[in-house]
């Protein structure tokens, strides 16, 4: 089964030179953090990823990569079947998201903790 990103949630981009740190828009929380939607694609919630090597984004030169602003127009998909927020899908660690200078989001680390009867 998947798990529910929250805030705090590591990500990662194919393009990016390192991982990104998610932060939720909504309120509602798992375990205490909040949990993500598949419309969470602003830099508020996906921040940089240190610095872009796609050769399609605008910015890259032959010298260095250019500082990353993911540029995330759709939402993440598929997201959770089982679990929607206001509606909306909430999203799971099964969902990517593309960049528009072609890069993979992906999520490496959902931020949900399991709950435990200890």
């Amino acid at each position: 089964m998947a798990n529910l990103v929250c805030t705090g949630a590591t990500l990662q981009c194919s393009f990016g030179t390192i991982p990104a740190i998610f932060a939720a828009s909504g309120a509602q929380t798992s375990a205490g953090s909040p949990v993500g939607v598949v419309t969470d694609v602003t830099v508020a919630n996906v921040p940089t990823f240190g610095n872009c090597t796609s050769l399609s984004n605008p910015a890259a030169s032959s010298s260095s990569p250019p500082p990353c602003l993911p540029v995330l127009s759709s939402p993440w998909s598929p997201g959770s079947a089982q679990v929607t927020i206001s509606g909306v899908s909430a999203l799971d660690d099964s969902s990517q998201c593309i960049c528009t200078w072609d890069g993979v989001v992906t999520v490496s680390a959902a931020g949900q903790t399991a709950a435990s009867d200890q």
